[in-house]
């Protein structure tokens, strides 16, 4: 991969400007925005092209809108993933609780990812774009998360997964763990393919035998399966996306 000073020279050479012309454009970017630190000089933009000089942050910017570059895309030359910020900063919870003022991304896929929603219980094709943000890092090994959709007539497990929620499957832990937990909300969930569908809630396994047990509120009857034939573990929910004023 290049190193910073020489992309920056050689996107210069493209757009065919000269040092002293992007100097210029600089001190006018100072002008409008009140602040010298926007000013690249002629001894700074050598150092940065041929010296691996790190600009600072106005000068990044004032790079960037000189060469009509994304300025997050030029912090990534410096290994700086201003992208990511959202992803890591969910792996630092405050102690007191705050309003977060992170972007959350993705947002003009939603009334795409809401054709996903069905209202039976499935698995979806891929991660909606809008959630990505929201998985541990690890999630980028192929094959070992996957998302789920609740029907919107699945009620199996409600209140505590609403339906048209999306969960997230850890598809490298298929055990069922039947004891030590404390509530009803630290008992493990698991999503369970069947040959006509899936279901997605509390089960307990004996021998060959896979039990689904419904949330009592739901009034629902539990259900029985003979392991593998008959149903199989897709993996443990550990996540869980919810609207809570949906219908």
């Amino acid at each position: 991969m290049f190193p910073p000073g020489l992309r920056f020279r050689q996107i210069r050479e493209k757009l065919g400007l000269t040092y002293r012309e992007v100097e210029k454009a600089s001190y006018e970017l100072a002008l409008k925005h009140g602040r010298p630190d926007f000013i690249l000089h002629l001894s700074r933009l050598a150092d940065i092209e041929n010296r691996g000089v790190i600009p600072s942050l106005h000068k990044l910017y004032s790079l960037a809108a000189i060469y009509h570059l994304n300025p997050i895309d030029v912090a990534a030359w410096y290994e700086v993933p201003l992208q990511q910020v959202l992803q890591d900063g969910l792996q630092f919870p405050a102690p007191r609780t705050n309003l977060s003022d992170l972007p959350l991304p993705g947002l003009q896929a939603v009334p795409e990812e809401k054709s996903q929603r069905s209202e039976a219980t499935g698995l979806l094709r891929e991660v909606p774009h809008s959630l990505k943000a929201f998985l541990p890092e690890e999630a980028r090994e192929y094959g070992k998360y996957r998302c789920g959709n609740i029907g919107l007539l699945d009620r199996r497990m409600a209140p505590i997964l609403r339906p048209g929620s999306t969960v997230l499957i850890n598809t490298h832990s298929r055990q069922v763990q039947e004891c030590n937990w404390r509530s009803e909300y630290e008992r493990p969930l698991y999503f369970v393919e069947l040959r006509g569908g899936f279901r997605c809630g509390w089960f307990v396994k004996h021998k060959s035998r896979l039990m689904m047990q419904p949330h009592p509120l739901s009034h629902c009857l539990p259900e029985e399966w003979e392991t593998p034939q008959e149903a199989e573990i897709v993996g443990q929910v550990i996540g869980v996306v919810s609207y809570l004023n949906e219908r």
